[in-house]
């Protein structure tokens, strides 16, 4: 290969330069000697893009963090932060429904409802909790401190009192007090007082019944309530332009009684001034239609005022007409004496012959009053109460044949009143009787039956032999203002019009002067019904001490129209029942058959002897 020589250099025509003499190489990695800054020391300002540089990075990783937050504030924990929010101002009030009204059977209110409010703070709003506890106090009364620590604390709902007038609530929102609120509510009124009081019943704090029908319909009669919710501000008001929602509540079913209230007063006050009078334990009247089983009053005493339930002993509460027991004595012979009748053993002009004593195996029985040998027909029997005599009549039918009938009159079978609290009663089987049962039973000791049971016997009488349940509620009204009668009774037949008229009958002669209750009879009217002086069961010692006196009747006789039965529990001043319940029925009835309009029928009391 040939090699090409590189063209001749030319010589330069520049003036060489002088180089400063070369400096000495630094080692790798060693900065050079700090040389301070002065006359005539080498200076080089910084690079400006670099500097720019820097910034722009700065200022990105800024808004990189900034725009981060944001996304973790707006998209990740925006929603739970806003519920949290929305919490926060978020109110929400119960709106109570309207708690159905409990009427007499005329529509008189026993039980309604009126607008109230209740008082309520959220402690998290309160700023000066001393200083509105003394405002409160003074406007709603108690004590300013008890309103303190209500008010102090963290809790968002806390009540301050409850169901005050609308217009005292207005005279504390006058005041301005932060955190303090209105709930709206009802509160339970009892326009009748103690009247029917232990029918009706009471409703508690909280809403709810607490006795009575007012516990036994607490369903029908309390409604849906509904709820209001809204966005609050910092203070506690409602925002305006804020969301709200709102669920309308449900008014509560009304329920009409057949207790009429003029009757039900009458009863109350004239039991109430016996059972004073006789310095009794307690005392119970019941006022029944026999045809339709309708209660007309239904009265007990002591009693309450249903407006002050706190104020009221537990045992004034209960309705003692369907929930106390107690053995009926000589008012239970009615039954006995039907089932002879019926059973065709005996009829009212069947003579007895009723010794001075009636010795058995195992017992020797007597009568109330000492007596030699009485001759007396059956009727005679019922008119002087022998307990001798009805013995004697009752083994004409035998035991097993007797507790067949006392089941049919409803003895330890509910009455259908379905009644908190209501007792069925009892009558032991023939099985689980003793040598002396069937000799008791037959004249009314040794079972238990309530008042209303009671007086169920004799409005089966009156209604010629057809039991018809008992009943309280006439019909209901709907939150629209509809009415509903309730559905009839249930009734049964015990024993025949023929056997009913009958002892009818002979019911008359007890309030005749041959009689043990003359003091029941009434002017003008045919009245038939019979005493009752029970021994009676003392729960304190499982004995017998004490007395039941009664009387239970109806009238007219020949035509029924009412039942009255009429008990006072343990007595001290005296205790037959003629004494004592007579002048009660006595009262009792003539008002009703006033007030209902129940004309005499005119016609005359059989006279059936008593002696032969």
């Amino acid at each position: 290969m040939t090699t090409v020589a590189p063209p001749p250099r030319r010589p330069s025509t520049r003036t060489p330069v002088r180089r400063p003499p070369a400096r000495t190489t630094r080692r790798a990695g060693r900065r050079p000697p700090h040389r301070p800054l002065g006359r005539g020391a080498d200076f080089r300002p910084g690079d400006p893009v670099r500097r720019l540089r820097a910034w722009q990075l700065f200022l990105l990783l800024l808004l990189t963090i900034v725009a981060g937050r944001v996304i973790d504030l707006q998209a990740i924990q925006g929603p739970s932060l806003a519920a949290a929010g929305d919490k926060a101002r978020l109110r929400t009030v119960v709106l109570p429904a309207v708690r159905g009204d409990i009427t007499d059977v005329t529509g008189v209110p026993l039980a309604t409802t009126v607008a109230a409010k209740n008082v309520t703070v959220d402690q998290t709003l309160v700023k000066d909790a001393a200083g509105e506890a003394a405002q409160l106090a003074a406007v709603l009364g108690g004590d300013a401190s008890v309103y303190q620590s209500r008010m102090t604390g963290t809790r968002r709902f806390v009540y301050l009192a409850k169901g005050i007038t609308p217009e005292l609530w207005a005279k504390v929102a006058a005041l301005s007090l932060p955190g303090v609120f209105s709930e709206v509510t009802s509160t339970r009124v009892y326009p009748a007082g103690s009247v029917a009081a232990n029918v009706v019943g009471y409703v508690r704090a909280d809403g709810h019944g607490g006795s009575g029908l007012e516990y036994g319909f607490d369903k029908e009669l309390a409604g849906t309530p509904g709820s209001q919710s809204y966005q609050s501000s910092a203070g506690g008001t409602e925002i305006p332009t804020a969301d709200s929602t709102s669920v309308d509540p449900v008014p509560g079913m009304g329920i009409r009684l057949t207790i009429d209230r003029d009757m039900q007063w009458v009863a109350q006050d004239a039991i109430a001034k016996q059972v004073a009078a006789a310095k009794a334990d307690s005392g119970t009247v019941v006022v029944m239609d026999p045809r339709t089983g309708q209660i007309y009053a239904l009265a007990t005493v002591p009693t309450f005022d249903p407006n002050k339930p706190a104020s009221a002993a537990q045992s004034d509460i209960a309705n003692r007409a369907v929930s106390d027991v107690f053995e009926p004595g000589s008012t239970s012979k009615i039954m006995t004496m039907s089932a002879v009748i019926e059973e065709r053993k005996a009829g009212p002009l069947t003579r007895i012959v009723v010794p001075p004593v009636l010795r058995t195996p195992y017992k020797t029985w007597h009568d109330d009053v000492p007596h030699g040998t009485l001759h007396l027909t059956l009727n005679g029997v019922l008119a002087r109460s022998s307990n001798i005599g009805t013995i004697l009549a009752a083994q004409r039918i035998g035991g097993p044949k007797l507790y067949s009938y006392l089941k049919k009159f409803g003895i330890g079978v509910a009455t259908g009143l379905h009644f908190p609290g209501e007792s069925r009663g009892y009558v032991p089987p023939p099985s689980k009787w003793s040598a002396t049962s069937f000799g008791t039973i037959a004249f009314g000791q040794g079972l238990s039956l309530t008042a209303v049971q009671a007086a169920s016997v004799y409005a089966t009488i009156a209604n010629d032999g057809v039991r018809v349940s008992p009943t309280l509620v006439a019909g209901y009204t709907s939150p629209d203002g509809t009415y509903q009668p309730a559905a009839a009774p249930t009734s049964v037949r015990v024993v025949s019009p023929s056997t009913a008229t009958q002892v009818r009958s002979m019911l008359e002669s007890v309030v005749s002067e041959d009689g043990t209750a003359p003091k029941a009879a009434i002017a003008g009217y045919r009245v038939a019904g019979k005493t009752g002086t029970a021994n009676r069961i003392d729960d304190t010692c499982g004995c017998y001490r004490g007395y039941t006196a009664s009387f239970i009747g109806m009238a007219p006789a020949d035509a029924p129209r009412l039942v009255v039965a009429v008990f006072l529990q343990n007595p001290r001043n005296g205790h037959f029942g003629g004494q004592l319940a007579g002048p009660v029925f006595k009262k009792v009835m003539t008002f009703s058959l006033e007030h209902l309009r129940i004309p005499p029928t005119g016609t005359v009391r059989p006279r059936i002897p008593v002696f032969w």
